[in-house]
């Protein structure tokens, strides 16, 4: 599927672009914010090709495309682009209050996000030039270390005016009048002023001196008021002076109001943010190595680390360095090493594929595809890098380990931004983390199977994992051991197993059938709580949840009869298996009863009939679709 398509099924399954207040993108995501969640079509998404998986953080619904997102995104504002700038006349959202740590946090977030690239840029760039010093390669003080350090060094000193553009887009302000503001502060006849050491005034109001120059928060609280002011001042101001007036009005008021009250609010608030958690780093150390490593993952899934960003910024522009950056490192070598272990232990070929390409793309820095691919889809890969990143993340605060530069990769092309005095300490605990979540993921093993995993788990195609005789009270038995691998004999028919309506199998809300992972089939939506056989033959499997049945005919067809979706959590309530493992059955012998109303209350009780052994058939099709009965043609496979 190409860009352009995939971002109008994108559009679409997120409820139009009417449901869109505005779109941004990140390193691997679309993060959207939407006027109604619940508009959402998430299985629609989670079809196209191109989409890992989705999220919501807060308000936000952020939808996991890797490193194609760019493309995506830039062939979705290319033919919507009033999507990508912020709607100020929101519908009303739910009632339900919203955390209001977590909406801060959504805020920065949705501030720092666009402004990574040119950040990431310049920190790349910085570190290189370290690196390059350190080795010998380059002379600090000459011609071309001077203009290299200008496209570093750049973007920090005049960070002020990036946020103000991006904050100003967040807020629903003119961004070039914010960015007329952060050049007042930074003009530099008033940096000559605020650092005389002479008393300041204006007015007759003290001005408190205070250095704009890579500073974050003030200029974020400072555009947040002026979109406040702006708006005051546009409503008030006659349509045929807003040109002159509002702009003028909102810098005469804002730049006072900044130098005299949120500029030195500002720097004291973010002076305690950071002096709080750099007291945590410096203070926790193996046990904040071991907590705050550990819980890194959850940190970047909801988004939380943005909200660090300013902090780690104005660590680095005023101590030099910081040491929450080399624990985002950690944990993307634990998510990589969890990822590997998965590769060792699966038997799927498709998986060991999947387990080791997003492996390494991990360790490059890009951790979604292993995170949300594998990792979370699993489990306990999941719990294994979290365990691994909490031992790495302990041992290189142990020992102090800081990042210099913000390089905006964590993974091994951003290695240039740990250079320093702690650089080993920083790469040991990389090693440590993509160690111990291999070993800890590779012991730790996996169920294949995607849904109804511990289910499903008990069957593969083409074996059975049941015992070797099973009587059964409705039929004679029969020892599974002796039949051997079906080879399928001659064109097979099943008839319907249940009355109700056939509908095509890809419509099944569950990827594991909907997909055709297990094989092709025909579903069914039930009218009645009973369930026959489709052929003549041999039971399988009787699954000890008994939702789910495998059946194979005389002539070689495996059929898996799967009742409802992910009605293996019913643990078998409200199912009554009629016959046992290795029985003989005839078509339309009763397999299963179940209680279809009270199943219905809580589960979809869509139906999916699958042959297991399709690969065995030409091809596998739909005899009957729509209103049927039990009894009925309803599926054929041709050799």
């Amino acid at each position: 599927m190409k860009h352009q398509e995939t971002a109008q099924e994108i559009i679409k399954a997120v409820g139009g672009t009417n449901n869109i207040n505005s779109v941004y993108h990140c390193v691997t995501r679309l993060r959207f914010d939407l006027k109604d969640n619940e508009k959402v079509d998430n299985g629609s998404l989670k079809k196209l090709d191109k989409v890992m998986g989705t999220n919501i953080s807060g308000d936000q619904f952020q939808v996991i495309i890797g490193n194609d997102v760019a493309k995506v995104f830039d062939a979705m504002v290319k033919e919507n682009p009033a999507i990508q700038q912020t709607t100020e006349k929101k519908e009303p959202k739910s009632d339900k209050k919203q955390n209001v740590v977590l909406k801060i946090f959504e805020t920065i977030a949705g501030v720092f996000a666009p402004m990574l690239p040119a950040i990431t840029a310049a920190g790349m760039l910085k570190g290189l030039l370290a690196l390059f010093v350190s080795v010998g390669w380059m002379s600090a003080g000459t011609d071309t270390y001077r203009i290299l350090s200008a496209i570093g060094d750049g973007v920090f000193h005049y960070l002020p005016l990036l946020i103000a553009v991006s904050a100003a887009r967040k807020f629903g302000s003119n961004p070039f009048v914010a960015i007329a503001l952060g050049t007042a502060l930074m003009y530099p006849d008033m940096t000559a002023l605020l650092s005389s050491g002479e008393s300041v005034g204006f007015l007759r109001i003290p001005v408190t001196a205070v250095s704009y120059a890579s500073s974050v928060i003030p200029i974020l609280l400072a555009v947040w008021l002026m979109s406040y002011v702006e708006k005051w001042v546009d409503r008030v101001i006659p349509a045929a002076l807003k040109l002159l007036l509002v702009p003028l009005i909102t810098l005469l008021v804002m730049v006072p109001v900044t130098l005299i009250a949120i500029g030195p609010l500002g720097t004291f608030v973010g002076s305690g943010l950071s002096g709080g958690i750099n007291w945590l780093l410096n203070e926790g150390g193996l046990i904040a190595g071991i907590v705050l490593g550990g819980a890194m993952a959850l940190i970047i899934m909801t988004g939380m680390h943005y909200a660090l960003v300013p902090i780690i910024l104005s660590n680095i522009a005023t101590l030099g360095f910081d040491k929450f950056l080399p624990l985002t490192f950690i944990s993307n070598m634990g998510q990589a090493g969890a990822t590997l272990g998965v590769f060792f232990r699966a038997k799927d070929k498709k998986l060991k594929t999947v387990a080791l390409s997003t492996s390494f793309t991990a360790l490059m820095g890009v951790t979604e595809p292993a995170m949300y691919g594998v990792n979370m889809k699993y489990k306990k890969p999941f719990a294994a890098a979290m365990i691994g990143s909490a031992v790495g993340g302990g041992f290189a605060l142990a020992f102090g380990a800081k990042a210099y530069v913000l390089a905006g990769n964590g993974g091994l092309p951003g290695l240039p931004s740990l250079i320093g005095q702690t650089f080993w300490y920083s790469f040991g605990g990389m090693i440590l983390a993509f160690v111990v979540g291999t070993i800890m993921s590779t012991i730790f093993g996996i169920k294949e199977e995607e849904g109804d995993a511990e289910a499903l788990a008990q069957f593969s195609p083409g074996a059975s994992s049941a015992p070797a005789k099973v009587a059964s009270s409705a039929a004679t038995s029969v020892n599974l051991d002796d039949m051997g691998d079906p080879t399928p004999t001659s064109d097979a028919v099943a008839v319907a197993p249940m009355t109700g309506k056939s509908i095509p199998l890809k419509e099944v809300n569950d990827p594991t059938f909907g997909d055709e992972l297990m094989g092709k089939g025909v579903a069914f939506v039930p009218t009645v709580g009973e369930l026959v056989s489709p052929v003549t033959g041999t039971i399988m499997n009787v699954f000890k949840t008994k939702h789910a049945i495998v059946v194979r005919s005389d002539n070689g067809m495996e059929l898996l009869i799967h009742v409802g979706i992910n009605t293996v959590k019913l643990r078998g309530q409200y199912f009554d298996a009629h016959v046992a493992t290795g029985a003989r059955v005839q078509a339309g012998d009763k397999l299963l009863t179940f209680e279809l109303a009270e199943i219905a209350k809580e589960y979809d009780i869509t139906t999916a009939m699958v042959v297991t052994n399709t690969a065995d058939y030409k091809q596998v099709l739909p005899v009957k679709l729509g209103e049927i009965t039990m009894g009925e043609d309803v599926l054929k496979a041709e050799i």
